[in-house]
């Protein structure tokens, strides 16, 4: 059994990657301050998981979590573009200061890996698609930079401390557990529910815009991957699909699966939103093995059941 640290544990990919090592049967510590994460995210966790609440800003407390960890799953940060730009001093403290005092403890903790979860806003607005690893960042928003510099953060401790760290970047990871009642959370919870509550989707832009919606389950198996491949250490890797669609694709599936007709609101759109985003997930296969199981499609039924079964249960 392997002891696991994950960081930002409450949140949506971090209570379902702890769900998934608790099934496996490792030791789950998870450090979350709950400014974000959810406390019911953990429900059916709380006695099979070590929980400490903090915050990753605090030396002490991280060098606490972190104590006889042999791996950190590094998913602690302020996650939205939006908020980014609005407070970019506070995405800076959580994603780069927290960031280096989760690697400072994983060193002095003697961490055999430290997984960290980087991000797809790395690559900014460049017409280039598929994006792949090698090309040059080009960050639009103050998340995108802070993310970008916990990737180097994470290169420069495994090359020059010999802490053992791969950088995932994330493409628009989607699923069960995901929060759509914050103003920054993330498109398919926030279209799902309005869907199921009768209520029009808003679009900021004229939907054209394009993602690579990727289901946490890829992410999930994408993880386990960096923790054991021997290729991965000092790498930075897409986790994507490969593919892409636009918000209104995403909005006429979500008609189908809901079994709506409305017509979303189209409003200005947000600064440091970039227009299109696909992985390139051939580098993922090549170090990780990676092959993403869940498509697009399939994620989206699973994620639109889990909601509507939500929402049934709060109606009880």
């Amino acid at each position: 059994m392997a002891k696991f640290l994950i960081t930002g544990g409450a949140g949506f990919i971090g209570s379902n990657l702890a769900r998934k090592l608790v099934s496996m049967g490792e030791e789950v510590v998870i450090l979350d301050d709950f400014s974000t994460g959810k406390r019911e995210n953990l429900e059916d966790l709380q006695s099979r998981v070590k929980i400490i609440e903090g915050d990753i800003c605090s030396m002490q407390t991280v060098r606490d979590a972190t104590k006889g960890c042999h791996y950190v799953l590094h998913h602690a940060a302020v996650v939205s573009v939006v908020r980014s730009v609005e407070d970019p001093i506070r995405s800076n403290a959580v994603n780069v200061d927290g960031t280096l005092n989760c690697l400072v403890a994983a060193r002095d903790a003697g961490v055999k890996r430290f997984v960290y979860a980087a991000s797809s806003s790395a690559y900014g607005n460049s017409p280039t698609l598929p994006k792949r690893e090698d090309m040059k960042p080009d960050p639009m928003s103050p998340y995108g930079v802070s993310k970008l510099v916990g990737e180097m953060y994470c290169k420069v401790f495994n090359d020059v401390f010999g802490l053992e760290t791969v950088s995932l970047r994330y493409f628009n990871i989607f699923g069960p557990y995901q929060d759509p009642h914050s103003q920054y959370a993330a498109v398919i919870p926030i279209f799902i529910t309005r869907l199921l509550r009768g209520e029009k989707p808003i679009v900021y832009g004229d939907g054209n815009q394009s993602r690579d919606f990727t289901y946490i389950d890829n992410a999930i198996e994408a993880n386990l991957a960096a923790i054991t491949s021997p290729l991965a250490p000092g790498k930075v890797i897409n986790v994507a699909c490969g593919t892409r669609y636009t918000l209104n694709d995403l909005i006429r599936k979500l008609w189908d699966l809901t079994e709506t007709r409305l017509e979303p609101i189209y409003t200005d759109p947000r600064p440091g939103d970039v227009l299109h985003s696909q992985g390139d997930i051939t580098y993922a296969a090549e170090i990780l093995g990676y092959n993403p199981r869940v498509s697009f499609e399939d994620g989206l039924q699973k994620t639109v059941a889990w909601f509507r079964d939500r929402l049934a249960s709060s109606k009880r």
